[in-house]
């Protein structure tokens, strides 16, 4: 049964909001203010989805999508939208975040690039990307987010020459391509790396036993056995002049361009003895940090990016704790202030779930003066800001880091400073 509704605000997801008999009703490829005609697909108790049938009144923001795949591909879902207006509904929601969890935000202010050819990493499936909500394979042979190099590649490799099974590919003029592209001299500065059988995945530090504590109160360890690095998967990339070496399988940035933005904001009135990376991944914004610090700890889970933070910081003085940000508090943190003084800053980029609890509880604790805190998640990033504002930290800038034009995926860099 079709029903009538004027729709209100985006969500985080990209869905628009609408009521039906005071029923939260959520639309996907819908805009804030349009009148539409929509069917029911699922309902649930508190709230249903729904799919349009028909645009009555559009918004006067709608826009034709450029790609011919919009819709079927699994990608983006923002392309209805112009790009302009895009970044103001990224920017409500993530304003939205903060004010939920009480806090003021100041004016956001937004670090942006082009939207399109913007994309260096991609994820085909069997040589294609997989169809919206479904194992289909859809056949390509360019994407207009990617990146030139990548769409180089789809367009002079055959579907059928692609590798099969899930494939990550990283493509960027900032790749340096010296004695790597054996395996594909063909195509210039892009990397292709088939992912692991599930039996070599990453290999994480848990929780410690009593049997296991004293091996984990070691203060540092520049080598790590066990790890399971493939030399095929390394990718070496200039970022402001600096190199930085990583596996492409693991975590890196996509939008180049707003990541070093993002690292030249970082870097802004930083400076002194001693800086806390805390999920510092292959050390990215260490290696630029530890220009600015007399010496700059780095505590990432991930062993085999921790080997890569170590080439990365080759040279400079630093520490590195291949530890979950709760255990390095539980084991390790304790000694390495006694040892080399309190930090005078953090930086800080935790996964989509946020910050550990113990590790949001020890910075609260600390009075740290700096906080400089990235997110790929604005849920959890307010709720994290939370408890630094109420344990006296002031929020002093927030940053739309607009990564992802064309999508709902929102990314943000909150500067705090310690007022009490």
């Amino acid at each position: 049964m079709s029903q009538i509704v004027r729709t209100e605000k985006m969500v985080a997801g990209g869905d628009c909001l609408a009521r039906v008999n005071g029923k939260n009703v959520f639309i996907p490829y819908a805009l804030p203010d349009e009148e539409l005609e929509i069917e029911i697909t699922k309902s649930f108790r508190d709230y249903d989805l729904a799919e349009i049938t028909k645009i009555l009144k559009p918004s006067p923001h709608r826009v034709q999508p450029f790609c011919p795949l919009y819709g079927s591909c699994g990608g983006c879902n923002l392309q209805h939208i112009d790009s302009e207006y895009q970044i103001e509904l990224r920017k409500a929601i993530l304003k939205d975040s903060f004010e939920r969890e009480g806090i003021q935000c100041p004016p956001i202010e937004v670090l942006s690039s082009e939207d399109k050819n913007y994309r260096s990493r991609i994820q085909l499936t069997d040589g294609g990307f997989n169809k919206k909500m479904s194992n289909e394979i859809i056949c390509l042979e360019s994407c207009p987010i990617a990146t030139k190099e990548i769409n180089g590649y789809l367009k002079n490799t055959a579907q059928a020459a692609r590798p099969r099974g899930r494939v990550h590919l990283f493509g960027d003029e900032r790749v340096i391509t010296e004695g790597i592209f054996s395996q594909n001299p063909s195509v210039s500065k892009v990397i292709v790396a088939q992912e692991r059988e599930k039996a070599q995945k990453e290999i994480k530090v848990q929780g410690a036993s009593s049997k296991r504590k004293e091996k984990l109160r070691l203060q540092s360890n520049r080598h790590f056995a066990g790890t399971t690095l493939n030399q095929n998967n390394r990718c070496q990339v200039n970022l402001l002049g600096k190199s930085i070496a990583f596996d492409v399988q693991g975590f890196f940035q996509s939008n180049l361009s707003v990541l070093e933005k993002t690292i030249s904001e970082i870097t802004v009135n930083m400076g002194g003895r001693n800086l806390l990376d805390m999920y510092s991944g292959c050390g990215t914004f260490s290696v630029f940090l530890a220009d600015l610090f007399d010496k700059v700890c780095m505590v990432e889970h991930n062993r085999d990016a921790i080997v890569f933070a170590e080439e990365n910081l080759r040279g400079r003085n630093h520490e590195s704790f291949g530890l979950s940000g709760e255990n390095w508090i539980k084991f390790s943190a304790e000694n390495y202030i006694a040892n080399n003084g309190p930090f005078e800053a953090v930086v800080i980029d935790p996964p989509r779930s946020g910050m550990e609890k113990a590790v949001c509880q020890w910075l609260c604790r600390s009075k740290i003066p700096q906080i400089r805190s990235v997110s790929c998640n604005p849920s959890t990033h307010a709720r994290d800001a939370h408890f630094l504002v109420k344990a006296g930290y002031r929020l002093s800038k927030l940053y739309l880091l607009d990564f992802y034009p064309h999508t709902a995926h929102i990314e943000s860099l909150a500067n705090f400073e310690y007022t009490e």
